[in-house]
Formats: structure tokens, sequence, C-alpha cells
């Protein structure tokens, strides 16, 4: 007997995968089609970036996660949610230099906080079309005296993170880089403020001071939770914590500033916790490199927008400072 899939009538199908022929109730002829697993023409919603289905309670999301740049496909108009995050500073190339801070952090998901403690921004409508993405890079790491490396924007549908500020070098005697967090200030024979943040999108730069009598530190890079802290005589700062966020279904924190590097003056050897280079914040943020065993700042974390560490010295020797981690798009709709 030929498969009629449940239904009476007369439908010549010679199979369940593949059903082909005439239905005829009440003298109405319909021609059935089907091909599994998949109906024929059949789009998806959007496509590109790396894709995986999400539950939360009882709604259903897919998710897109970008690394890198591409393009994100848009085949019928959908409400989405996002997190973008720009490419972090690096750290200043020299003992006592400044972390650096961190990409710029936004995102719409609801309930959810953007950098600089800013509310979550408002809902986005896309229309079918294809959208470039653009994911900031980290700022290059250092291996010369010098101030550090900016990070590069985040962009997508007309939005931008800004990228986050270069920390600052005690050979430049420059303040840490504004940015979507600001990077960290130096010591150099004075006060040297840190980096000021985009509003909405992160913190700025913790500063450095000294007295001239005893050890330096660099100020922490700003977070896209928290600002840098201070570094001064006898102190390294450290990064600014990360921001989190639930939008892939699991709470990560991403978003660390970059903590100062330590320094100290010849005349008072090498005391002090200045020493020791400050911790990277939260989220991925590098710690700044050791003045007492020419230790580099470690580089912020990949794809979470964090700033790198300040650069070491030890001797004569100037340490590289820590590169700034790359940045990150992810979005969401209901489906």
């Amino acid at each position: 007997m030929p498969f009629n899939g449940g239904k009476l009538g007369i439908l010549n199908q010679p199979s369940a995968d593949t059903a082909e022929g005439y239905y005829s109730p009440k003298d109405h002829n319909l021609y059935a089609s089907l091909t599994e697993p998949e109906m024929v023409g059949y789009a998806p919603p959007a496509t590109g970036g790396t894709e995986a289905d999400l539950t939360v309670g009882s709604t259903n999301y897919k998710v897109h996660t970008f690394t890198s740049s591409a393009n994100f496909v848009v085949n019928s108009t959908i409400s989405v949610e996002y997190l973008m995050i720009a490419g972090g500073g690096s750290g200043g190339g020299f003992y006592y230099s400044g972390g650096g801070g961190a990409g710029g952090y936004r995102t719409n998901v609801s309930g959810q906080t953007s950098g600089g403690g800013a509310s979550a921004e408002g809902s986005m409508t896309m229309s079918p079309g294809t959208y470039a993405v653009v994911i900031g890079a980290g700022g290059a790491a250092l291996t010369t005296s010098a101030r550090g490396n900016a990070g590069n924007d985040t962009t997508f549908n007309g939005l931008t993170a800004n990228a986050g500020g270069e920390g600052a070098s005690s050979a430049g005697g420059n303040s840490g880089g504004n940015g979507g967090s600001g990077g960290g200030g130096n010591f150099n024979s004075g006060s040297n403020g840190g980096g000021s943040a985009t509003s909405g999108q992160g913190y700025d730069g913790g500063s450095t001071a000294g007295n001239g009598t005893g050890s330096y530190g660099g100020g922490g890079g700003g977070g896209a939770g928290a600002a840098g802290t201070n570094g001064g005589a006898g102190t390294s700062g450290n990064g600014g914590n990360g921001q989190s966020s639930n939008i892939t279904g699991t709470t990560v924190t991403r978003a660390g500033g970059g903590g100062g590097s330590s320094g100290a003056f010849s005349n008072v050897g090498n005391g002090g916790t200045g020493a020791n280079g400050g911790q990277g914040g939260t989220g991925g943020g590098g710690m700044g490199g050791s003045y007492n065993n020419a230790e580099p700042g470690s580089a912020g974390t990949a794809n979470t927008g964090s700033g790198g560490g300040g650069g070491a010295h030890g001797g004569n020797a100037s340490g590289p400072s820590g590169a700034g981690g790359s940045g990150i798009l992810i979005v969401r709709y209901q489906v």
C-alpha cells in the first residue's frame, strides 16, 4: 500500500522521505512535495560568525559570535541584542609606565550594564541585507621605551565601540591615552594623569604621582567596570575591572584594564611594593611588568578587549609591554 502520511484519500507516495502525488479530499486536487530533513528553499533569519542555539526559560535564541571581521547576512527582519567590545590598548614600554585601557564596551541586552556604569542601550531592528562587522585589533606590544599603542575600533550597523587608550611611558613623560577606557599614567619627575574614557563605554585610567624618594609604579588602565587605580611612591596601579554579560547563556567578564609596571630609582634600590607590577583587571587585563625581575607586561586576553600591562625594566634593559586584547561582537535574536 502506498504511504499516505496517515491521511484519508488517494495519494501516490512512494515513501515517507519523498512524497509526491495528488491528494483529493472533497473533489479538490492538492499536489504535495516534501523532502527531508530540510524544506527546499528555506533561509535562516541570519547567518555569520560562529552560530549556536540558546534556550533561556521558554525563549529560544540564535547566537552569532564574531571574533574576526566578517559579514552578518540578514534574511528576514529581526530584533537584535548585542554585545560589542573594541580592541584594548597596550601598556607603555618602559618601567613605571601605565597599563593599557580596555576597549569600549556596549550592550543593549535588557537589564545588563554597558561600560562606565551606563544602562543597556536601546533596541535594534535589522532589515534584510548584508552588514559588515569590523572587529578591532588590540594595540601592539612595545619593545622600546615609548608610549603604548591604542587599540582599534569595533563597528557594527552604525555603532562604534571606541578603541582602548594606550598606557603612558615614563620615557615619553606622557599621560595615558583617551579611549573607550583610558590608559594609565606614568611617573616622570612629576604627576601624569590617566586617560579619559568615552561616556557609556568605560572608565578612566589611573594616574601616577611621586616625590622622587621612593619606588614608583605606573597607573592602571581603565576597565569597562571600574577605573584603574593610581600608582605612586611604593605602589603600582591595578587595572580596572571588566564588565560581565550572559548574552551567550554563560556569564563572562570581559574588558579589564592592564596593570601599571613598577620601577625604582637607583638611590633607593629595588625596595618597596612598587617593585612589583600592578594586577590586571578582571576580564582579561594584563599584569604590569616587574622591575626586580625585569619581567615584561603581559598581554590582555584575546577577544575580551582588555588592556595590556605596562613594560618592565631591570638594570638598563627595557622589557616589552603587554599587547591589548582584540575585541568581539556577539549578536542574538529570538527564533
